[in-house]
């Protein structure tokens, strides 16, 4: 795997992040959740931009008025710093209210080739 430094990750978060706004505008839910989830993926270890993948689920969550998905947004925002503070953050986790946010998930294969092993929250 190659290096994914926090300047690397802000441009792959960027790059999501602009295929959330693009599927968001364009009323394709499932590719947003999508993205912003991959977003989140990458964010993870970097507490800014994990708050911030958090705020666009919540915002997106209540435009469409998705209220279990916000309050486990809500809930997510909070927990954000402690996973920080603690290194306790699931490895390939979403973000998703739907998924709990203690569980590790697969890393989608594309986005596994680009980060390193010490990019990766440690899942304890």
């Amino acid at each position: 795997m190659s290096m994914l430094g926090r300047r690397n990750a802000a441009v792959l978060i960027a790059a999501e992040m602009a295929q959330y706004r693009a599927a968001r505008r364009d009323g394709d839910h499932s590719a947003a959740w999508n993205a912003v989830g991959r977003a989140h993926i990458v964010a993870q270890p970097f507490f800014a931009p994990h708050l911030s993948a958090h705020w666009h689920m919540l915002g997106f969550a209540i435009a469409l008025r998705d209220w279990r998905e916000a309050a486990g947004q809500l809930l997510r925002l909070a927990l954000v710093p402690l996973g920080s503070l603690t290194g306790r953050l699931p490895v390939g986790n979403t973000g998703r209210a739907r998924i709990s946010a203690f569980r590790p998930m697969p890393v989608p294969p594309d986005l596994a080739k680009m980060i390193s092993p010490h990019d990766k929250p440690v899942s304890r």
